[in-house]
């Protein structure tokens, strides 16, 4: 079966003639959501939703996605863990903080954190950084999928207390959450302009892309905290 690393940790499968993304599962035999598990060559890898997936999504849309196997990511808006997990996979030598606001969707969570002990997981605001400040340490990337109308401003200033200073914040925006009424083009164009300059920390954005087919009326973006080094 011919299988192709698209980046650190991130694989395609051919598998009769069809492609499927996919990750190497840190705990062969056991499945986190359903996901179909493949073994080639003794080595068991796990179906990577793009569907399921924002992060996902962003690898097939060809973003350049900035995980190694030793990153320390901060992930916004863990849910039960579905992406999670496959940064998990992802995180050979790394760790991810997942933070997730609703106690019932936590409990799933930690459920997975038994089995990858790479994965600390956090009841919090992503609104309230402070709250688990003392938790969290300096993050190589920063990964944020929460359905909140100040999806930007959380991006700053969890980037502003956690980002190292070349680290990369990956940001899904989903525009519905915003706004319900307005274009999702002009909402898109706007909480880009506020992470260029509408806050006291400001970021270069890298690349931009929406995520449809997979997700309607949401936008991918990577950037960069900018910093003057002059």
């Amino acid at each position: 079966m011919p299988v192709r690393e698209l980046s650190s940790g991130i694989y395609e499968l051919d598998i009769d003639d069809r492609k499927m993304l996919a990750t190497r599962n840190m705990t062969p035999g056991m499945s986190v959501y359903g996901e179909r598990l493949i073994t080639d060559d003794g080595i068991e890898y796990r179906q990577w939703d793009p569907n399921r997936s924002k992060l996902g999504a962003m690898v097939l849309k060809n973003f350049d996605i900035p995980l190694e196997a030793d990153s320390i990511v901060l992930y916004l808006g863990a849910a039960s863990g579905t992406t999670v997990s496959h940064v998990s996979d992802i995180l050979t030598d790394g760790l991810v903080y997942a933070v997730e606001f609703s106690p019932r969707t936590m409990r799933d969570l930690i459920q997975l954190c038994d089995q990858r002990p790479n994965i600390i997981p956090i009841l919090a605001d992503a609104n309230k950084p402070q709250s688990y400040a003392h938790i969290v340490e300096k993050a190589d990337v920063i990964f944020q999928d929460v359905a909140q109308p100040n999806q930007a401003e959380i991006a700053a200033i969890n980037s502003k207390y956690f980002l190292e200073e070349h680290g990369h914040l990956m940001l899904s925006i989903k525009s519905r959450s915003i706004d319900t009424v307005a274009s999702p083009k002009k909402i898109f164009k706007e909480e880009v302009r506020k992470l260029e300059s509408g806050f006291d920390i400001e970021f270069e954005v890298l690349e931009r892309k929406e995520l449809e087919p997979f997700h309607e009326d949401h936008l991918g973006l990577v950037a960069k905290m900018f910093v003057d080094d002059e």
